[in-house]
């Protein structure tokens, strides 16, 4: 079935992402050469983003800088499609280490995108542009 455009949940990123379980890692596979073949790229959230990086860590114990490695490396596959934030934020140096993090730098993103200011009482976050850091 070509179902277009398509997003992935977490759940199949996480599949494709370990190779766990391998019978749903499989189905997800096939699934992506479904839609390979019909020209038509898959979409992935941040948020699913997001939830896959704290899943491949807490759940998966891999440790954050291959985490992000892995993520970067899965939205760089043809057909898979991020955010302009997402592809941004993943490409930053020295990720795994840098404060604000992946996750602060995704929100922080969107919000600027949207033209808003970012409210935080994050400390580290005073280095982004547009951002109001509340004593």
């Amino acid at each position: 079935m070509n179902l277009g455009s398509s997003s992935l949940d977490t759940s199949v990123v996480l599949r494709l992402l370990t190779g766990e379980p391998l019978d749903q890692f499989r189905q997800a596979i096939a699934f992506l050469t479904r839609q390979a073949e019909a020209k038509a790229d898959v979409f992935v959230s941040n948020q699913v983003l997001s939830e896959a990086y704290f899943a491949l860590q807490s759940f998966y114990k891999i440790p954050k800088a291959e985490a992000l490695e892995m993520l970067s490396n899965f939205v760089q596959h043809r057909g898979i499609r991020a955010s302009s934030v997402a592809e941004s934020v993943l490409r930053l140096p020295d990720l795994a280490s840098a404060k604000p993090g992946f996750v602060d730098r995704l929100i922080h993103g969107e919000c600027q995108e949207a033209g808003q200011t970012l409210v935080t009482f994050e400390k580290a976050a005073r280095k982004l542009p547009k951002t109001m850091v509340l004593d």
